[in-house]
């Protein structure tokens, strides 16, 4: 058995996100001291950062604006301390949504059309029909999401998602299967499905309990299946991705997949998607977090 270690988890933050960070933090930190780890739990401060003295790895459940965007990871290897999950560009790339897409269609990875606005009196953009999504571009949990049906209500919900951080991403909306791949060490997980059971898979839907349903692995033809692991891995090389991430692609009535977003710091929840994947291919919730801590140390040459 490998010899206990001193673990700091980083959950909480500043982001739109922390409730869902917070959350995240507590399962990790009971699922590694339930394996013999000591584990210290940090609610991040930007700028101030503490880390206990004698941390041998840091665990990052933060989610969203300061967390997934590169900064803390770039404030942890200034003190030169190993971290998990991806790094600093690679943050900043899938943490913005316009990057990811730059990213995506460079190396050919399917993605959905897009526009960029900044300025809330932007008109409809000419060659476009509903339906689209507009997301803020650097925001994540579906935060500031907003459908668009019909042009007039366009300009009220390009307001309303330019509120959440002044750049919006306008995106095709795909009509199709949504469905989510986690990505552990360098290999595709079992594909979930996402189901609402009313609306959209939106920020209530998400994690309101009982709201929606998910299928794993999801049932699809082999063929479908290994093409939407090859797209998510994919978009996740295409953003520089290393140890762990989870892609969100849509599916076309005819099998294709399409890549909406990198997510590289995921909900770490036992209930949450990529844990539910790495379940289905018989990893558990504890063993998961071990082997996201044993992947950071090993790439800075520890391999207790």
């Amino acid at each position: 058995m490998s010899s206990p270690l001193h673990i700091t988890v980083l959950r909480g933050g500043p982001s739109a996100e922390r409730e869902v960070s917070l959350r995240s933090g507590a399962a990790v930190a009971g699922a590694l001291r339930s394996l013999g780890h000591r584990v210290d739990e940090v609610d991040p401060i930007p700028g101030d950062l503490r880390i206990a003295d004698g941390t041998q790895v840091v665990f990052l459940a933060l989610h969203g604006t300061y967390g997934e965007d590169g900064t803390v990871q770039s404030e942890l290897e200034e003190l030169g301390l190993p971290y998990t999950g991806c790094g600093v560009s690679a943050s900043l790339y899938a943490f913005d949504k316009i990057l990811t897409k730059r990213r995506c269609l460079k190396a050919g990875v399917p993605t959905a059309r897009f526009e960029r606005f900044i300025d809330a009196a932007s008109p409809w953009p000419g060659g476009w029909v509903p339906p689209v999504v507009l997301k803020p571009t650097r925001q994540g949990s579906s935060v500031g999401l907003r459908f668009v049906d019909r042009i007039e209500d366009f300009p009220r919900a390009l307001a309303e998602s330019l509120g959440h951080g002044g750049e919006v991403l306008m995106e095709e909306r795909i009509l199709g299967r949504e469905t989510t791949v986690g990505i552990l060490d360098g290999s595709p997980l079992p594909v979930v499905e996402v189901r609402p059971k009313s609306g959209t898979y939106d920020y209530t839907n998400k994690y309101t309990a009982g709201r929606t349903e998910y299928f794993c692995p999801a049932e699809f033809e082999p063929a479908v299946t290994a093409g939407i692991q090859e797209a998510a891995l994919s978009a996740f090389h295409a953003i520089g991705g290393r140890d762990y991430a989870r892609v969100d692609v849509m599916v076309r009535p005819d099998g294709s997949p399409v890549v909406l977003e990198v997510n590289t710091l995921p909900g770490m929840t036992e209930t949450s998607l990529l844990p539910k994947a790495a379940a289905a291919a018989g990893l558990p919730f504890a063993p998961l977090c071990e082997r996201m801590v044993r992947l950071a140390l090993q790439r800075n040459g520890n391999t207790r």
